[in-house]
């Protein structure tokens, strides 16, 4: 436990710690010069072309890591998947993590970063908490770009018929900023642009980070940036990219941007990381690429998808698999005690005392996502996610009550010892893979099913929801998007992570409650219809003291207060 109270904040273990050269980590997977573009000295772009060269090669394992409904401050599942990837390398499996890219709404906003944390980061952690290598900048321009031919197009006569009214594609910027939720553009008269209601979302919702997550290459990337519909016409027919002839100057702004970023862990683990939507707005999964060329490049792959079972590994599985065709061969959900005492009842301000009662209440939280991931036919393992602050009872208590449910159970404390304290996860883990053929997924639902069948399935398997309400706007939208054809879309749930009903404050296992659809909004391009539930928004807004307020830069360049 002391040795745990010692550890150096996250910064301070990033820029102390000593990385390879980008050029050695290629090497250790099998690069050649001819595979990789260097980024400086410790960041890569793998090129496209390395995907064919590799279409040869048999597949390594995949190990999805998710988790029960998180704290707001978040519970270490990028920490664990880092961790574990530089314990599967310690114990002599050679491992590749695949991550997201963080957005710089969340790192200034309230989580300060996302590279994993302790000794179990991706590295350089300034670098890709801060800009990286431009990817999201390049959406952020594609996405742009197209909302500027959009108003344009209105503006030079407006030949499609496009009803200024009906434009659903919004602008986007990758930070959190509540004001631009709602704007007017082209006021000023003529010369200005014709003046219509718009509105901004994050980057990381926008459909183009959806497109370019889900795209198997680049003319995949071309033909569902085409097939956006981005408005409606004054006769309320759907219209599209394709239409607008926008989808080429859209892929040229994406072209480095859909090449995945090689680095390293603490550890010299290769990482992969690359695309960043949400899970709780978006399908929350890196990029289909990247995780692809990790199964071709290591034996083991480990991967995440964001906040619980509920959001991103559902998202995953229901539209990530099919679309990829894959299928993971473990699954690992991280639970914290802290987050659990919370599902139990304690206040966010008393999760550093003892509570095993309180434990005992929330371990229904934790029940609901094993259930969730059984139903997916994949087997798990519960990885306890140590903090200083769990006792030995705590613990002990959350081992024995996995022990009684038949759950695979390892404590992890990759955050205090790196990839040595996830060798337990390992060793747990690498039985339940070895020991059986790769499981073949059990989808919560049939595409073929309606749009409220596959709404009421996830909500009632995965949620545990006891129905689904529609509005009268998502009954309209229902009719209209099965006139259009796209009844057959998976769906893509737009709710909160930090439960499992669509009611923030709503913890633990929530019974007898209904999930309320307000409205749809169709991503075709990407793939999937997006469902918007509660009063979950697509733009964040900033917390009352936001992360950014405790960042700077020294005189000799160095970050300070990233986390």
């Amino acid at each position: 436990m002391s040795q745990r109270n010692h550890v150096e904040d996250d910064i301070t273990i990033a820029q102390q710690a000593s990385m390879k050269r980008i050029a050695e980590i290629a090497e250790s997977i099998g690069l050649s010069e001819d595979d990789y573009e260097p980024y400086g000295h410790y960041k890569a772009k793998l090129g496209m072309n390395l995907s064919k060269k590799l279409a040869s090669r048999p597949d390594g394992k995949l190990i999805l890591v998710t988790a029960i409904n998180p704290t707001p401050a978040g519970e270490g599942k990028s920490t664990v998947t880092v961790g574990l990837g530089q314990a599967l390398n310690r114990l002599g499996h050679q491992a590749i993590v695949a991550l997201r890219e963080p957005s710089l709404g969340p790192t200034m906003g309230i989580k300060g970063g996302a590279t994993g944390g302790g000794y179990s980061q991706v590295l350089p952690m300034e670098d890709i908490n801060l800009h990286f290598t431009g990817d999201l900048h390049a959406i952020t321009a594609a996405n742009n770009a197209l909302s500027a031919i959009i108003d344009n197009h209105i503006h030079q006569g407006n030949e499609l018929g496009i009803d200024p009214r009906r434009v659903i594609w919004k602008r986007v910027v990758d930070l959190n900023d509540r004001a631009l939720r709602q704007v007017i553009v082209g006021l000023g008269g003529p010369i200005k642009g014709v003046p219509r209601e718009d509105g901004f979302e994050i980057t990381v919702a926008s459909e183009v980070m959806a497109v370019l997550c889900l795209s198997h290459d680049i003319l995949d990337l071309k033909e569902r940036l085409a097939n956006i519909v981005i408005g409606y016409t004054y006769a309320k027919e759907p219209v599209t990219v394709g239409q607008l002839n926008a989808q080429g100057a859209m892929a040229l702004l994406l072209r480095e941007a859909i090449k995945p970023n090689l680095v390293q862990t603490l550890e010299n683990t290769p990482a992969l990381i690359h695309g960043g939507p949400f899970a709780n707005i978006a399908h929350g999964c890196n990029s289909l690429i990247a995780t692809k060329m990790g199964l071709k490049l290591a034996d083991y792959t480990v991967t995440e998808a964001g906040f619980g079972a509920d959001l991103g590994a559902e998202k995953f599985m229901n539209i990530k698999s099919r679309i990829g065709r894959l299928s993971p061969n473990a699954v690992v959900i991280v639970a914290t005690i802290r987050a659990l005492k919370m599902h139990g009842g304690v206040p966010k301000d008393q999760l550093k005392e003892e509570n095993v009662s309180a434990l005992q209440k929330g371990l229904r939280n934790l029940e609901k996502h094993a259930e969730t991931i059984q139903a997916f036919g994949v087997p798990f393992v519960v990885a306890i996610n140590r903090f200083v602050t769990d006792t030995d009872e705590e613990i002990s208590n959350l081992q024995q009550w996995c022990g009684q449910k038949g759950y695979p159970v390892a404590l992890t404390d990759v955050w205090a010892h790196g990839g040595a304290g996830g060798e337990e996860l390992v060793n747990t883990l690498i039985p339940l893979i070895e020991d059986q053929p790769n499981p073949e997924p059990k989808f919560t639902y049939d595409t073929l099913q309606s749009i409220e069948e596959k709404v009421f399935q996830i909500a009632t398997k995965v949620y545990g929801a006891q129905d689904v309400e529609f509005s009268p706007k998502a009954k309209k939208q229902i009719q209209a998007f099965n006139e259009h054809g796209w009844h057959n879309l998976p769906i893509c749930m737009a709710k909160t992570q930090y439960s499992l009903s669509d009611v923030p404050s709503q913890l633990g296992r929530p019974q007898d409650f209904t999930v309320t659809i307000r409205e749809f909004k169709p991503s075709v391009g990407a793939g999937f219809i997006v469902a918007l539930t509660g009063d979950v928004m697509t733009m964040p807004g900033l917390p009352r003291v936001p992360s950014a307020m405790h960042m700077d830069i020294d005189q000799d360049g160095e970050a300070k207060g990233l986390f």
